[in-house]
């Protein structure tokens, strides 16, 4: 029992930095946090970022497993929902993205993934694969969802549907960075817009 509640422990202060870490790193950018502000911000001592971490980049590894696995386990049911048509989960998904910025009363915006991948794809080979291997993964679950489109007669028979895919994957990341740039929605509803022109039946 007591060995049970102190691997739990372990886990939760883990867990706890990665949390807090990945939001002052998202912030401030892997170079401008240092591990002093990432314990500042979880409430942890400094030795307790060692412990579980071997160094900075292997904590911004950790973390963008930590951020990312759920959000695309969320993305996969939210296209793979058998009550909707693959069209309706697509610009269903990306619709109810673009209203949670629009409720927004002041527009702000900040990817970890986007941010790593500006400071850090070239400088540290294992971050630049990682980011590759997520976005990678989100495109995969929107191919998958298209092809179901196209079996349903909801894209045309000759689309290719992994490049399609890679189009729209790269599109909304392009929206979110000009987003970032101009804290102003309206690139998101060009990029639902155009969306919805490129799925039309």
């Amino acid at each position: 029992m007591l060995a049970a509640m102190s691997t739990s422990i372990r886990l939760d202060k883990r867990d706890l930095i990665l949390a807090k870490g990945a939001e002052v790193m998202t912030r401030r950018g892997y170079h401008g946090a240092g591990v002093q502000e990432i314990v500042l911000a979880a409430g942890v001592p400094k030795g307790s970022f060692y412990h579980y971490f071997a160094s900075k980049e292997d904590f911004a590894l950790q973390a963008l497993a930590q951020v990312y696995q759920p959000r695309l386990e969320r993305y996969a049911l939210a296209l793979g929902n058998p009550a909707l048509s693959p069209r309706q989960r697509i610009l269903g998904y990306y619709a109810e993205l673009v209203q949670r910025f629009a409720r927004q009363e002041k527009l702000e915006y900040h990817c970890f993934i986007g941010s790593l991948s500006f400071e850090m794809a070239e400088l540290s080979p294992a971050i630049g694969a990682a980011v590759d291997a997520i976005l990678q993964r989100s495109a995969d679950i929107l191919q998958a969802c298209l092809e179901q489109a196209q079996a349903a007669g909801e894209l045309a028979a000759d689309e290719d549907c992994r490049n399609l895919a890679a189009f729209i994957a790269n599109a909304w990341q392009g929206a979110l960075t000009r987003l970032k740039v101009a804290s102003d929605t309206r690139v998101l509803d060009d990029f639902l817009q155009r969306l919805e022109r490129l799925l039309a039946a």
